[in-house]
């Protein structure tokens, strides 16, 4: 049976100026307009209309929306469905805050919603979401930033404290190598491999000392995802499946293409060592979401940040005790793992004036970077 259309806004009566032809604004194109998701759902649990923005929310269009029921998208004992229900029964408008929708196919999102009765359409309720996961995650990003500035004093300390005795250290184990017995020889060896290994790892932490600020171009994000795929493939991520979902028009992205490349690597091999006892499969995604803004550090400038590129992967995941700090530094639950490669990425990305997000569910997690578009008046290198 078809639906019958649902009038969403009523246009309110104009005033133009004297002599002015009126204007018209179709209620359709005012709710399509709004960043929001809206949709109305009938007496029997179905969507009756949606904007835009609804339809990027659920990964489906008006079409496969419309007559559907919400509860096959959205689980039935969730607080949004109980809200739905409750303005439904007392015909009043009603918020809820802080509501957390887990499901298969839209993934973990943190909203906000409000829904009134429609009083032309009786028994319809209109919804309206606000999504705080961006503002959630970029919250964690700040935090993210401040834990790589401590590791920034950390590095700068380290280098200046240890690595000077580290080499009177070894200097002192090769000299006493001349003399030293077949046992002696093994413990000054020791000592000597030893040091080299606690050089390594502050050599690896200078990395976030460095305040210099970054050379960025115009660059090919799927440039430099095809050259970490093809690394991938001939090396760590041998025998995994690495597919790809790429929006050809994605413009380019205003970066510096060894350090975008330093970030895709670890996150393509964390999601390599992710599947390394399952049926490994690695999805690289990128495409264009507009609406997001962060404001840039120092200034009041606020940094658009539409460029979104995923890497997800069907490994067991993150525990849950590491996810809040799953970017500090030495957290990690790799055994012999450093717990540095995604405390540089928060880094890099930070140094771009992007931010990186995480997302996790079983089977399925997903890390994702946005980053600024490239000035119309730069050219590709």
């Amino acid at each position: 049976m078809a639906q019958r259309a649902v009038p969403l806004v009523k246009p309110a009566p104009s005033s133009p100026p004297p002599g002015s032809p009126p204007v018209t604004v179709e209620s359709a194109a005012i709710l399509n307009a709004l960043p929001e998701p809206v949709f109305v759902i009938d007496e029997a649990g179905c969507f009756r209309a949606v904007n835009h923005a609804a339809e990027q929310f659920f990964d489906s269009g008006a079409a496969a929306l419309v007559g559907r029921r919400i509860r096959d998208l959205v689980p039935a004992d969730s607080p949004l469905i109980a809200l739905i229900d409750q303005v439904r029964a007392t015909g009043s408008s009603m918020s809820e805050y802080g509501i957390t929708l887990e499901t298969p196919r839209i993934g973990s999102h943190v909203i906000s919603a409000g829904a009134a009765p429609i009083a032309e359409a009786p028994d319809c309720v209109v919804v309206s979401v606000q999504q705080l996961t961006i503002a959630h995650k970029i919250d964690q990003q700040l935090t993210h930033r401040g834990a790589a500035r401590s590791v920034t004093a950390m590095a700068a300390m380290l280098a200046h404290e240890v690595k000077n005795p580290l080499s009177g250290i070894r200097g002192a184990a090769q000299l006493l190598e001349r003399n030293a017995s077949a046992d002696d020889l093994q413990l000054t060896r020791l000592i000597c491999e030893e040091a080299d290994r606690i050089v390594g790892l502050v050599d690896r932490m200078e990395m976030f000392s460095d305040q210099r600020p970054i050379e960025r171009s115009a660059v090919n994000i799927h440039q430099i995802l095809e050259h970490v795929r093809r690394v991938a493939e001939s090396g760590f991520a041998r025998g995994r499946r690495i597919m790809e979902s790429y929006d050809p028009s994605l413009p380019p992205v205003y970066g510096n293409r060894d350090l975008l490349i330093q970030v895709f690597l670890n996150l393509v091999k964390n999601a390599a060592e992710a599947t390394a006892e399952t049926d490994g499969a690695i999805i690289l995604t990128t495409r264009y979401q507009d609406g997001v803004r962060l404001a840039a550090p120092g200034s009041q400038a606020r940094v658009h940040l539409p460029l979104l590129i995923s890497v997800q992967d069907n490994g067991g995941g993150v525990p849950e005790d590491l996810r809040p700090h799953l970017f500090d530094p030495f957290v990690t639950s790799k055994i012999g793992g450093k717990g540095l490669g995604l405390a540089l990425v928060a880094k890099i990305v930070g140094d771009h004036g992007g931010v990186v997000e995480f997302n996790g569910e079983p089977r399925r997690t997903v890390f994702s970077v946005r980053l600024p578009m490239a000035p119309v008046s730069r050219e590709l290198e």
